[in-house]
């Protein structure tokens, strides 16, 4: 019997790993998972977006405005990359790869260079990563995005689901995923089933 060759690429391992991550965060709006492995495809540490060591998540903010900043997550969250920067015990993670959900914010940029990564792979564009881009650029740190069409669309099926339950349970009486005009997500269905179709 031949070896399986439909077995998933290295990249794809990864950033499922970056994903599965993603989906310990606490944070009602945006999970972030973050995966670095070394050159011989070792993984080193993983993170996700979510409060320090000590905050328990039940006792600080969650939202993204308020009057104080102090009452937004902003000042409290670790994002997913620094998590897994500082999640790593022992050795150097320089000249390895970093997998992330999301692209990297300025300040994580940073701890990436300092730290000696040397190509980051990120899945969704963050709106704001202009300053990380030209850092990456005069760091000498390779920056692309995951390309892997297939993978992400299971993956966002997957989160379009999730997201219709979870809007479904809020109905009254329960409407059995049938479209409803009253719901704000009314449209999510037919986004499902179009991505489905592509699959």
């Amino acid at each position: 019997m031949d070896e399986r060759t439909d077995y998933i690429s290295w990249d794809q391992y990864f950033m499922g790993i970056a994903r599965l991550s993603a989906m310990r965060s606490k944070d009602p709006r945006t999970q972030v998972g973050a995966c670095i492995v070394d050159s011989k495809n070792r993984i080193l540490s993983v993170g996700y977006n979510g409060m320090p060591r000590g905050c328990k998540d039940s006792e600080f903010p969650w939202g993204r405005s308020a009057i104080d900043p102090n009452d937004t997550k902003y000042p409290y969250v670790v994002h997913a990359e620094m998590n897994a920067i500082l999640n790593f015990r022992g050795g150097t993670l320089e000249g390895g790869t970093l997998y992330v959900t999301m692209s990297p914010c300025c300040e994580c940029a940073k701890a990436i260079i300092q730290v000696g990564i040397r190509k980051v792979i990120y899945a969704d564009e963050w709106r704001d990563s202009e300053a990380t881009r030209r850092m990456f650029e005069a760091a000498g740190v390779e920056y692309v995005q995951y390309k892997d069409r297939k993978l992400g669309l299971i993956y966002k099926v997957d989160v379009l689901n999730s997201l219709y339950d979870a809007q479904c349970r809020t109905c009254e009486p329960p409407n059995d995923k049938d479209r409803c005009d009253l719901c704000p997500m009314n449209d999510i269905l037919a986004c499902i089933n179009k991505t489905e179709e592509v699959l």
